[in-house]
C-alpha cells in the first residue's frame, strides 16, 4: 500500500508489486494474464521487462523500511 512518507522510487514499486499480484491473482483464478494480453502482441521483449520490474520492485519493497529518503 502507498503512504504518504514514501520516496518516490518505492511508491512507483508499490504499484508493480500491486500490478504483479492482481497478474498473478488472475492466472491463479481464471487462467488468464493480464500483462500478455496487454503486451505479448507488441513485444515479448517488453513483457519480459515488465516481469523483471515486478520482480525488481518486491525486492525494494523488502527494503522500504530501511529506506532514508522513506522517512523524511
Amino acid at each position: 500500500m502507498i503512504s504518504k512518507g514514501m520516496c518516490g522510487v518505492h511508491k512507483v514499486a508499490s504499484v508493480l508489486v500491486w500490478i504483479g499480484a492482481l497478474n498473478w491473482g488472475l492466472v491463479g483464478f481464471f487462467d488468464w494474464n493480464l500483462v500478455h494480453s496487454l503486451l505479448g502482441g507488441v513485444s515479448a521483449t517488453l513483457e519480459s521487462v515488465v516481469y523483471m520490474l515486478v520482480g525488481l520492485s518486491a525486492i525494494a519493497m523488502l527494503f522500504c523500511s530501511n529506506c532514508k529518503m522513506c522517512k523524511r
